[in-house]
Formats: structure tokens, sequence, C-alpha cells
């Protein structure tokens, strides 16, 4: 993926989101041969020049001050999530370290063990499984037994049936969230070379994750609750929480799904626990 390419990618499908009522401007009824609003009109909005904004949406980030960057957000209607992306990708990316072999933390091995009711998950950078427990095993099927390469959390949703199965209707959410939450990683993790890779085989693998990923979708995973339907125990009613680690460079977090105490689904993770 090229940064300038992206940059300019992610800035033109913000604009076609909009319309000029939607910013305070009139529409004049005339046919807009573009979706969304036009450079000039999304630079009037946000304050700056049309030479600034062009060269912006050009992929040419370098020398654009951080009060630009915000104003142009401001007029884009971008969200926290949205706007940190943005000033990401729209500077030189750092120098990213290698991870090519990332090991669970002791800290976070001692917690997977710990949780006998809760299914529990270690996420690398870009989404691989690097630790679990028991529980999870139970609820999502046997991904240890996948090669290394393709035991990641896009793999699972993407290209296994029985994970489609086990969401249901609820499947395009969890989908599109776990592709806006690899954009924040990509976002921070910019020139990982492993994560590019990662990116390019789900292309190859998957329409749904080519297509989902050409709309640029961007949010940080936050509290959720997803309806699976388990094929041994049925329904379960589990909230998600990815708790991420202040200073671990090789994970994303520990991937949580907790049912409600007292609930069906909880008797339904004891009825798993005992299997």
């Amino acid at each position: 993926m090229d940064d300038r390419t992206e940059l300019s990618e992610f800035l033109k499908s913000r604009r076609a989101r909009l319309r000029p009522q939607d910013v305070g401007l009139r529409d004049h009824g005339r046919v807009r041969r573009v979706a969304g609003l036009r450079r000039e009109e999304l630079a009037l909005v946000a304050g700056v020049s049309i030479a600034h904004y062009t060269r912006l949406e050009q992929g040419r980030g370098d020398g654009v001050s951080d009060e630009i960057l915000d104003a142009v957000g401001t007029a884009l209607r971008l969200d926290t999530d949205e706007l940190a992306y943005l000033h990401q990708i729209a500077r030189p990316p750092r120098r990213c370290s290698a991870a090519a072999s990332p090991e669970v933390p002791a800290s976070f091995r001692y917690l997977l063990e710990s949780f006998v009711m809760t299914p529990a998950l270690v996420v690398g950078r870009h989404g691989q499984i690097l630790g679990w427990n028991r529980l999870a095993v139970a609820v999502f099927g046997a991904f240890p037994a996948l090669p290394e390469d393709r035991r990641t959390v896009s793999h699972l949703l993407f290209t296994v049936p029985s994970l489609r199965e086990l969401y249901g209707t609820g499947w395009e959410d969890a989908a599109r969230e776990q592709v806006a939450q690899l954009r924040v990683l990509f976002g921070r993790h910019r020139g990982d070379a492993a994560f590019v890779g990662h990116i390019a085989r789900m292309r190859e693998l998957s329409t749904d994750f080519a297509r989902l990923w050409d709309e640029r979708p961007v949010a940080r995973v936050r509290s959720r609750v997803h309806v699976l339907h388990h094929p041994v125990v049925g329904e379960l009613t589990l909230h998600r929480e990815l708790v991420a680690p202040p200073e671990e460079p090789t994970c994303s977090g520990l991937d949580l799904f907790a049912a409600e105490p007292g609930s069906p689904s909880e008797q339904a993770l004891r009825r798993l626990t005992a299997l």
C-alpha cells in the first residue's frame, strides 16, 4: 500500500460521503459530476486554500501543519479515530521494529489461564492469534490447528465458513469491525512489512475483505455485544472488550468475551467448560 495513495483515497472517501447541506452550504440543484463535496467546497468549509487542500488530497502531506489537518478533519466530520488516522497517514512512517515471531508476555499467559469462564485471546499487531484459553477454542472452533500464517482474526472471519455461521446475521458488523480495527493498527504500525503482506493476502483470499478494506472504515474496537449461534450450546450473547497493553509492541490487546452473570449465556459457557 502506497502512503500517498492511502492519504488521497482516504480523504476522497470522506469527502464523498458529505453533501453541501451537511456542512451549511447551499445546493443550487445543479447536476454534480462528483459524489459528495467538491474540493473547493471542502477547502472553503475548512478555511484553507484550495491549493493546500488539493496538495493534501494528492497525497502530499509533508509540510502540512497539524492545524490544517485538524481543520480539514473538522470539515470532513471525522470522528476521533478517523482524525487520528488522518494525522498518522499524512506524516512519514516511523521506523517500525520487526516482530517476526512475537511472544505472548508472561503476564498475558497468566491472565489467559485465570479466565475460566471468559473466552480470551491475545491478539498481535495485525490480528495474529498469539495466545488463547480452552474456552476460546470451545466457542470459536479449532483455530489452533490452522497454519500459523493463517491463524489470524481476519482469516477466521473471512475464510472459515463455520465462523460466518457462528456470527449469523451479525457477521457483516463483526467483519467491518475487524477491518476498521485493522486500519487503526495499520496507521499505528505503518512500515511493518508483515502487516502490509497480511492485508495483501487477505485481499486475494476474500472479496468481502477487499470490499470492506476499500471502504476504509476506521474505528478502534470498543465494548460491543456479539450474539453467536453455537452448534452445541445454542445462542450465546457475549460482551466483547479489547484490553490494550500500554507498552507491548507485539500485541494489540487481550480480546475478552464475557457473558452476563446469571444469564442463559453464562450457563451455556458452563456447559462448554464441562465439555
